[in-house]
């Protein structure tokens, strides 16, 4: 070990290198103080998504978690969280699927089904996985009874 300026060169080392893991890690911060990099992200994986009054929400139905069809703010993200306005109207529905059964429901956060929003099980989803509601803050969630672990997205009324 070699000594400049009083400084061993492996103490330089050692301190350059916290320093730059200090830098690293700085930077995987997002706004949200999650860690996740991702300003638009709930820290789950699931992008948050504020979706106007009037849009038809739409799913692929997949055991592993609900795919994003539409609108465009959710296409591809699975299981995204829905920001929705009290007493606006929308529509939410699957309309692709992976053959196995499911349904949709919306839940209050005591896992309960609000006012009757949800379908029969079937594996060929249509016009009878729709459903059409008006944003209630009891509103917490959105389900496949089936896949309740798996296919499940987080409801935020504002």
């Amino acid at each position: 070990m070699t000594r400049e300026n009083g400084i061993s060169r492996r103490g330089t080392l050692k301190l350059t290198g916290a320093a730059a893991a200090t830098a690293l890690v700085a930077g995987c911060n997002d706004d949200n103080g999650n860690g996740n990099g991702n300003g638009d992200d709930d820290g789950n994986g699931n992008g948050e998504a504020a979706i106007e009054p009037g849009t038809e929400i739409m799913f692929d139905g997949q055991t592993a978690g609900w795919e994003g069809l539409e609108p465009s703010e959710i296409e591809g993200e699975q299981n995204p969280t829905l920001v929705l306005e009290e007493g606006e109207s929308y529509t939410i529905g699957w309309t692709e699927g992976d053959g196995s059964l499911h349904n949709i429901e919306i839940r209050d956060d005591g896992g309960d089904v609000v006012d009757d929003l949800q379908t029969d099980e079937t594996d060929d989803p249509g016009d009878d996985q729709i459903l059409e509601f008006e944003a209630s803050s009891e509103m917490a969630e959105y389900v496949c009874d089936p896949h309740e672990t798996t296919m499940v997205g987080e409801i935020q009324v504002e």
